[in-house]
C-alpha cells in the first residue's frame, strides 16, 4: 500500500518578533511551539525574523535609490548623450 506523500496542510500561527505581529494562515511547515489564538484554539507557531508588517518595502521606510545621480556620474563618466562617441 502506498503511503501519503504530501505533509499535513494545517492551520499555523506565524509570529514577527520584530514587529509584534502574528497571523493565522495556513501552512505544512512543523513547529513543536504552540500558541493560544484569539479563537481560544492552539496552534503551531513560526517565529519569523521578518513579515510585511517590518519589511521597509512594506512599511514605507525603504531607502530610495538616487537614479538622477546615477545617471549623471555615468555621463561624467562615459559621456554625455551628445558627445561623438563611435557609431
Amino acid at each position: 500500500m502506498q503511503q501519503d506523500k504530501h505533509p499535513e496542510y494545517r492551520p499555523v500561527v506565524f509570529r514577527d518578533r520584530a514587529a509584534g505581529y502574528a497571523f493565522l494562515t495556513r501552512s505544512t511547515a512543523n513547529s513543536e511551539q504552540t500558541i493560544e489564538w484569539d479563537d481560544g484554539e492552539t496552534y503551531p507557531v513560526i517565529d519569523v525574523e521578518i513579515s510585511s508588517e517590518s519589511h521597509p518595502f512594506y512599511t514605507g521606510k525603504a531607502r530610495t535609490v538616487d537614479s538622477e545621480g546615477r545617471v549623471a556620474r555615468f555621463e561624467r563618466r562615459y559621456g554625455g548623450a551628445g558627445s561623438d562617441g563611435p557609431a
